[in-house]
């Protein structure tokens, strides 16, 4: 029997998971190319091989938070409980690619990057998108998406707070998006 490892990442992979993490946890002024290239385990020569200017290694972190926005999109419309209960249930998970290529391109807009603040345009309009495509009134799709980015909010914060307060009644706030959307 053959038994088959699985590859290691790319070095390009790498690179764009060490660029974000880099984003997330120290901000863009810390994620140079050269710090980018120390956490990914290659040389900034191989780091600049792949990607020619920390533009084009922003770029790829924008692209990877598209990509991981439309597979919850694809999600997010297939889900039985509907869009506007799966938008606020997925709000109180963190740590997940789309939040971490979220934050990432966060911290990119934080630094005026035009693209990244374009990119979180799209993916909060996708979202409301289809929030809508549900709740006909825009005002009450408007208000069940504030309660998700409330939540998202309130879940990342650091303390039992901020962590504990929400998510263990999370059925009684999605009631409460159920009787939004039938206008209760």
């Amino acid at each position: 029997m053959v038994h088959y490892m699985s590859r290691p990442p790319l070095a390009k992979e790498k690179i764009v998971d060490a660029y974000a993490s880099m984003l997330c946890d120290e901000g863009d002024r810390a994620a140079t190319i050269e710090a980018t290239a120390a956490l990914a385990g290659v040389s900034k020569g191989g780091l600049l091989y792949h990607f020619a200017s920390k533009e084009a290694l922003a770029q790829a972190v924008i692209e990877r938070l598209l990509q991981a926005h439309q597979e919850d999109l694809e999600h997010m419309a297939a889900s039985p409980e509907g869009a506007s209960r799966y938008f606020v249930r997925t709000s109180t998970v963190i740590g997940s690619d789309l939040d971490r290529y979220f934050l990432a391109v966060l911290r990119l807009a934080q630094a005026g990057l035009e693209a990244s603040i374009e990119a979180l345009d799209a993916v909060h309009a996708g979202w409301l998108d289809l929030i809508r495509t549900e709740v006909k009134d825009k005002y009450v799709a408007e208000t069940i998406m504030l309660i998700g980015e409330g939540l998202y909010y309130q879940t990342s914060m650091p303390g039992p707070w901020s962590q504990g307060t929400f998510a263990p009644d999370l059925e009684h706030l999605l009631d409460q998006v159920e009787r939004l959307k039938n206008g209760n």
